[in-house]
């Protein structure tokens, strides 16, 4: 504990030792406006150069509202241009003494412009940055057409694989932060949650493939990053989406914004809910010595949801701001199914059957709380200190009724019917200090972190007595756990930015403390260790491209799935449990990226990762003895187990045809590399996964538009086994109309076929396993969307905040939709 606190103190020593240099770069800034319609002008050309020498120094393009800002200049006098087509050329003096604000800069439109003439250009999709890569969702015109889910097809290095499941460089470890916060919203079901909001409440998405030191060390593959859409002036503005879908069901979204004076606040809402669905599943497994389990059965879905989101801002002065955000998420779902399970002997006869009724209930619910003091230095803007506060609680509840009829050899008084109960939740209080300073050449960043974790779980199950049919308590089938895990944690990054040079550098230092006590298993987990998490990232531009390399170690700790050591015994011959003696796996990964990103993208990457202590989902017979009965089940669990080691390959290229006809595709391949001894068994697995995803869109004149979407998901490599692959398609006619205020799109996916087929196979030396399920495959919708009001600048906000991305989180799926 004693070489933790001096390695906290050194860290942020060293950092308060470079905050106390004096900061010498300057920024200019300003607003571009039209001088005879008095809106603002996106896309003007911005150009510094310096005043002695006229050499150009900086160039960027102006925000859609028109604004611009020119960071990290040495302190002498330049030249400012402000360049745009059809308008006059406008030149002024900097002084270069201090940071200069321009204010608003009014363009004439020049007097030798030729009539009806009409400029256009198209806002770049994709933004490569030293450590992320970014989607622009608003500059894809599919977005009002779209759910968050589609649009994650489209993004470099994601996938959504058949069950609706994201993959980040063909991974599922991996983390998902709102604002740059871990979210409610998207803890439990990610899936869910984004098929529920339209594209159109989201601004951009960020794959941060070499998280820096700021971000907890959780998340193998990396961290993506969702952006909501905050724009704000004095005044409002309201959006309404809705769509309507044959398998998900309604669906209504509100967004809106407000900025009066110093407060700002931006919110969204959302509720919908899911039609009752029925798909198929099934398992057969052959057992080495002759005897086989069959399986086929029904399950059927229906529940219905609802989420929130508001962030408020208020500034008290220039150099301190006030923020906080509230979010909420509910979903409450029933399911029910019928099952046929068989099992036979060597010789080909019945060993037992029966059939399975199943009914049950579920509530999951989730709320953040946060809030954030800002404090800004008169020296330079970019110089904060921030303070922050966030509560977290998520408490759910499930229910299960399991009832056996028209058994054989499968007698009541070993094997009874039963309900079991489960009501677990996670509590948790965040504090977090963050600390940027910005010297000539580099930013300094350090800060220090608490996360004081409680999670529960209580788990109950009733056996019917076959004489009486009174429901009586199990003691042998109780779970009651306590988990507290407390994570102790400060970094310091360092970001250097030459002529052509862009570094950052960094370590994070994390002190984990468990105290779980599992009353069931008769056991607790008490570990405390220590990581240290250093990160790299380096980027070269060229003229129009960039070349990136980085290094990161990360951390996947367990999560409350893995560990917790109840038995499910929802489906009795299929059974899962957790593992408590799980650690937490370490992956090295490195990458080289290179974009180029304009009018036409290409992206293409290169990375590799290994881990020595992976955790693996594995499978294993077991013969349990229940009075004078013996049966045979199939138990899967997590095991660290040997090595895990991928090289992948990601491709993405966007670009217009014409002008009305564009085109992209987004790819990845990935050769895999498992082994691990478990049971005493020594196994090993190789092969190569990808996906591959196209869209062609065409517009049309009056507002019409029409595309088509298309996609190949080759299926997971595991230690025991592999699964199968998947296509799909999607087709999109959308027509803006109200002065592009409103639109309304019909959406047709996978028309050719009612269901989709998902399989996967695994084995070992006792048995071989398939199985299937059934996914609804064809839908249709209809989406519509309408704002209105005027808003321009953005609501000021914090640019440090909690997030929490340090923990695996398990992701059920319960509905949503397109």
């Amino acid at each position: 504990m004693k070489k933790f606190l001096l390695s906290l103190l050194f860290l942020l020593f060293t950092g308060l030792l470079f905050a106390q240099q004096p900061v010498k770069a300057i920024t200019v800034k300003g607003t571009v406006i039209d001088s005879a319609t008095n809106k603002s002008l996106g896309f003007v050309t911005i150009s510094l150069s310096d005043a002695a020498t006229k050499q150009p120094v900086k160039s960027s393009l102006t925000k859609d509202e028109g604004t611009f800002e020119v960071k990290n200049l040495a302190p002498k006098p330049y030249t400012l241009s402000l360049v745009y087509v059809g308008y006059k050329t406008k030149t002024l003096a900097v002084k270069g003494d201090a940071d200069f604000d321009v204010g608003k800069i009014v363009l004439s439109p020049s007097n030798s412009q030729l009539k009806e003439v009409s400029v256009s250009a198209l806002k770049p999709l994709m933004k490569q940055e030293v450590d992320r890569l970014s989607y622009d969702v608003q500059a894809d015109p599919e977005s009002k057409a779209l759910s968050a889910l589609d649009m994650m097809r489209k993004v470099p290095l994601l996938a959504v694989d058949a069950s609706d499941n994201i993959k980040l460089k063909g991974s599922g470890n991996y983390k998902i932060l709102i604002n740059g916060r871990e979210s409610a919203l998207v803890a439990k079901n990610p899936s869910d949650v984004l098929k529920a909001m339209p594209a159109t409440n989201i601004q951009k998405i960020e794959v941060i493939t070499t998280p820096p030191a700021k971000y907890d060390a959780e998340g193998l593959a990396g961290i993506i990053n969702i952006i909501t859409k905050k724009n704000a002036d004095q005044g409002y503005n309201v959006g309404i989406n809705g769509r309507i879908n044959t398998i998900w069901g309604p669906g209504l979204n509100i967004n809106g914004n407000v900025k009066q004076g110093k407060f700002g606040m931006s919110a969204y809402a959302g509720f919908g809910r899911q039609n009752h669905q029925e798909t198929g599943f099934g398992n057969i497994q052959l057992l080495k010595d002759g005897s086989a389990i069959n399986q086929n059965g029904i399950n059927g879905f229906d529940g219905h949801y609802q989420y929130a989101n508001a962030e408020l801002s208020y500034e008290l002065d220039s150099l301190n701001l006030l923020t906080g955000s509230i979010e909420t998420f509910g979903n409450t779902f029933n399911n029910n199914g019928s099952q046929v399970n068989l099992s036979t002997n060597k010789l080909g006869g019945i060993a037992n059957s029966y059939n399975l009724l199943n009914s049950g209930r579920g509530n999951f619910v989730g709320t953040d709380v946060a809030i954030n003091y800002q404090l800004g230095f008169k020296k330079s803007k970019d110089q904060l200190l921030t303070f922050s506060y966030k509560y977290s609680n998520s408490p759910n509840s499930q229910s299960t009724t399991n009832n056996f009829i028209n058994r054989t050899s499968y007698p009541a008084s070993s094997f009874p019917s039963y309900n079991q109960f489960n009501n677990s939740g996670s509590r948790e209080h965040t504090l977090q200090l963050d600390y940027v300073h910005p010297l000539k050449k580099i930013t300094v960043e350090a800060g220090a972190k608490a996360i004081l974790r409680n999670n529960f779980s209580e788990y109950h199950r009733e056996d019917q007595d076959p004489t009486t049919g009174v429901f009586v308590p199990n003691t042998s089938q109780t779970n009651d756990f306590d988990y507290h895990q407390d994570v102790l944690s400060v970094y310091n990054t360092y970001q250097f930015k030459l002529d052509k040079w862009t570094g950052k550098i960094g370590a994070r230092l994390e002190h984990t403390n468990i105290n779980a006590n599992f009353t069931s298993a008769g056991s607790a987990v008490n570990p405390d260790y220590n990581n240290l998490i250093p990160s790299v990232s380096v980027q070269h531009a060229f003229k129009g491209s960039s070349i990136n390399l980085g290094y990161t170690q990360r951390i996947q700790r367990p999560g409350i799935q893995q560990l917790n050591p109840f038995i499910d015994r929802s489906n009795p011959k299929f059974i899962n449990t957790g593992n408590p003696n799980l650690r937490p796996e370490l992956s090295n990964t490195f990458e080289m990226n290179y974009s180029r990103f304009g009018k036409n993208s290409f992206n293409a990457g290169l990375s590799y990762a290994f881990s020595n202590n992976a955790i693996q989902n594995v499978s294993l017979l077991q013969i349990e003895t229940k009075g004078s009965k013996t049966d045979t089940v199939t138990n899967t669990t997590y095991q660290n187990l040997g090595t895990n080691k991928t090289l992948g390959l990601n491709i993405n290229m966007s670009f217009p045809i014409t002008t009305k006809l564009s085109f992209s595709i987004n790819g990845q391949l990935s050769k895999i590399w498992l082994a691990g001894t478990f049971n005493g068994q020594y196994y090993k697995n190789s092969g190569f996964t990808g996906n591959a995803f196209g869209n062609i869109a065409y517009k049309f004149n009056k507002g019409y538009r029409f595309g088509i979407s298309s996609g190949y998901f080759s299926g997971d490599v595991t230690l025991q086994g592999q699964s199968s692959k998947f296509i799909f398609s999607s087709y999109v006619l959308s027509k803006d109309f109200l002065d592009k205020k409103a639109s309304i799109s019909l959406v047709a996916n996978n028309p050719y076929s009612k269901y989709q087929t998902f399989r996967s196979s695994s084995s070992s030396a006792d048995f071989a396993q398939s199985s299937f399920n059934q996914n609804y495959y064809r839908n249709f919708a209809i989406r519509f969307n309408y704002k209105f009001g005027k808003l321009n600048s953005e609501i000021k906000k914090n640019q440090r905040g909690i997030n929490n991305d340090d923990t695996k989180g398990g992701a059920k799926n319960t509905g949503g939709g397109n």
